[in-house]
């Protein structure tokens, strides 16, 4: 049963967690689903690092959808900086105020105390993270912290050290329970240990073919079963080329999708090689893959499925 406040209580177990995450429709193995009971049990970031596509971002929509809360997301990128991530004064408005308080005659003390108060200060996603909110904490979501520059790094740990941030003409704003956080790294640069030290750390890697043949099933039902099987085969394999960009599980789906759309109940090379786009994001691999190598992928990938027990 929801409470009346709209927000469901975070997870009393593991299984708990792992039954959350599947009602989200993300298929998540047991040690995940470890990571995150235990990163809401203990009130600690969730610092999740892999490679990009594998579903990081997704586990705090997943959270903020399945708990009722609201998701605040910080999509870092390099120059950062806390007018953009934290707060920043509303200059247009406080410019306007001084203008009428001249015409008014206010006292310089008056002016200064109203121009500085909350309604000119515009709040970014760190300060909206912090804020009261009657649905309770929401899901703060810091998505690929490594392409952040370090000196941001450094803000963002003295902020999940306390959470709490001061601005100088206010003071200090601390949260009443701390948002349930999540941060990413697709690990372009190494985060510093100091950050990763006040987080639950998780790896997330590619699944293996029996989870991502399960995530299809959710995600792409509309594949015959066949189809599904054989992209998952023919993705496993390819993640054991020499590519510049391994296909991720976001990169399945829309091949997926892609061959779906086509009509398509099984794969053939020639569509295979219609719909690489959707799979492989640079030329270079598209050219490797393309033609013979792609004909001989699924070759391997249809005798190996003929082998196998039948499916579950």
């Amino acid at each position: 049963m929801t409470p009346p406040n709209g927000h469901l209580p975070t997870p009393a177990s593991v299984d708990d967690a792992l039954a959350l995450l599947r009602a989200g429709n993300y298929v998540a193995d047991r040690s995940l689903a470890t990571a995150v009971y235990l990163a809401l049990k203990l009130s600690r970031p969730l610092f999740l690092e892999g490679e990009a596509g594998v579903g990081k971002t997704e586990i705090a929509r997943v959270l903020a959808g399945a708990l009722g809360r609201r998701l605040v997301r910080l999509q870092c990128y390099e120059g950062l900086d806390t007018a953009s991530a934290v707060y920043e004064w509303n200059y247009a408005r406080q410019m306007i105020e001084i203008r009428l308080a001249e015409v008014s005659h206010d006292s310089r003390q008056t002016v200064e105390e109203e121009i500085f108060s909350e309604r000119f200060l515009i709040r970014r996603p760190l300060l909206q993270a912090l804020s009261p909110d009657p649905a309770g904490p929401p899901v703060l979501l810091i998505d690929e912290l490594d392409r952040a520059d370090e000196p941001f790094e450094a803000y963002l740990l003295e902020v999940l050290a306390d959470y709490q941030i001061t601005i100088p003409e206010l003071g200090t704003i601390k949260a009443p329970a701390p948002p349930l956080t999540v941060i990413t790294s697709n690990r372009t640069r190494e985060i510093h240990d100091a950050l990763k030290r006040r987080c639950f750390y998780y790896w997330v890697d590619y699944p293996d073919a029996m989870r991502e043949l399960e995530i299809l099933r959710v995600k792409v039902p509309g594949a015959a079963a066949a189809l599904s099987r054989q992209v998952v085969g023919f993705v496993q394999l390819l993640r054991g080329e020499e590519l510049f960009k391994l296909p991720g599980v976001a990169e399945t789906i829309d091949w997926a999708n892609a061959i779906v759309a086509l009509d398509r109940v099984t794969l053939d090379p020639e569509t295979i090689d219609n719909t690489l786009g959707a799979l492989l994001k640079y030329q270079d691999d598209i050219a490797k893959i393309r033609g013979p190598e792609a004909a001989r992928l699924l070759g391997q990938v249809k005798a190996e499925l003929a082998t196998a027990p039948a499916a579950r």
